[in-house]
């Protein structure tokens, strides 16, 4: 179908013939054939073998993603369309589509490609050179196929700024696609109104994997004292409030995070039950047990302490930390909530480390709930770069 082919070598391609998406530039015994980054090409086992088509970019160390294993597929738009809508008939399956994720990479089968839907503003977020060319026309289907359902989408913002597309050999990206727009944009979620600011704030605006794990914090907290640890815009503190904790405190790094999650405490009513402090969670915790403060619900959200293999140790650290205080902060019998977003803190190393943080601070855990990201973020088991948080309840009780 396409004029260059990719051979891989002997005994590799491992992932891929596992159901992976990814080719990486050891795995590849030759390329032949011309071609310019992001274009498309065949892949071909040692033998000879069809694996599939996919986009090849020599910048990268993943070479080549793939888009389709199917020899009679030809990518042109009408493929794309099929993607988009299997895409968007997922999400009207299992989740609120208010607010979510409408299109999740390789989970999509659309690798390096990301849109987020707030109301009525996607917000986009490419990673990958292929995908990128393919844009436009995913974006226009994907307005088209929502327009079905009644939904008129009145602006696109791309947040294509993180330092991975350099990796990929391409400028970091923001701005309007389109006419331009209030950026600042109201959604509601799990009875939450918030703000989200798409231009500037974090990622894409809003971290929507947390969706239903903060729904599931709301029945812990009513009549309950709450902290909210790495609060960012107050999501977790707010879900708190809303549900009738009667205090809640959330923490935060970031000045305009707190200012934000203010102004969202009031879009709600709550701001006389939430209170947001900028301050460093690794520096206030000690300092909030030395005072004999303590909480029923502690709520530690921290972003990836790694997103490699080379600083896991520092991470594992890290992690280890902020838990021991969180646990120590807990009053006996009450709740903490503690999660990962790292992908390369895998499940089972995030586990032992919250043993030893347990074990560390002399207390015991009882497990209420183990969950993972939103449903709209769904997680490929073949492709497991696409499951990355994990996320515990527990019960903290005091040693016997």
């Amino acid at each position: 179908m396409y004029h260059t082919t990719v051979t891989l070598k002997k005994g590799e391609g491992r992932t891929i013939k596992a159901g992976g998406m990814w080719i990486y530039d050891n795995e590849i015994e030759s390329v032949k054939g011309t071609f310019e980054n992001g274009d498309l090409v065949t892949v071909h086992d040692f033998d000879g073998y069809f694996m599939g088509y996919g986009f090849i970019n020599l910048h990268s160390k993943i070479r080549v993603r793939l888009m389709s294993r199917k020899k009679e597929h030809i990518i042109d738009e009408a493929f794309l369309e099929r993607r988009v809508r299997d895409a968007w008939n997922y999400r009207k399956s299992v989740c609120d589509t208010g607010c979510c994720r409408l299109i999740f990479g390789e989970a999509d089968f659309l690798p390096g490609l990301v849109v987020d839907k707030f109301s009525d503003v996607l917000v986009v977020e490419s990673l990958a050179l292929g995908i990128d060319r393919l844009k436009p026309t995913i974006l226009d289907i994907l307005k088209r196929v929502l327009a079905e359902d009644g939904i008129c989408i009145r602006g696109i913002y791309e947040r294509s700024d993180a330092k991975v597309r350099q990796q990929e050999g391409m400028e970091r990206l923001k701005g309007f696609i389109g006419k331009p727009f209030d950026t600042k944009v109201e959604i509601l979620e799990n009875g939450v109104r918030y703000l989200v600011d798409v231009e500037d704030g974090q990622k894409t605006g809003f971290f929507l994997d947390q969706k239903y794990n903060r729904l599931a914090l709301q029945r812990l907290c009513r009549g309950k004292k709450v902290l909210d640890c790495f609060t960012h815009t107050g999501s977790f503190a707010l879900n708190a409030a809303v549900a009738g904790a009667v205090s809640v405190l959330g923490v935060d790094a970031s000045e305009t995070g707190c200012l934000q999650a203010e102004e969202n405490a009031r879009l709600n009513g709550v701001e006389d039950r939430v209170t947001f402090q900028c301050a460093d969670v690794f520096e206030l915790l000690p300092r909030l047990e030395q005072q004999g403060e303590s909480y029923d619900v502690v709520i530690l959200d921290p972003p990836a302490f790694t997103k490699s293999r080379s600083s896991i140790k520092n991470a594992v650290r890290g992690y280890r930390e902020i838990n021991l205080r969180g646990m120590r902060l807990v009053r006996d019998g009450g709740f903490l909530a503690t999660c990962s977003c790292s992908h390369f803190m895998d499940p089972e190393l995030f586990r032992k480390t919250l043993i030893e943080a347990a074990r560390s601070a002399h207390k015991r855990l009882r497990q209420v709930e183990f969950r993972t990201q939103a449903c709209d973020h769904p997680i490929l088991w073949a492709a497991d770069q696409s499951y990355y948080l994990k996320f515990y309840i527990f019960q903290v009780c005091g040693e016997l």
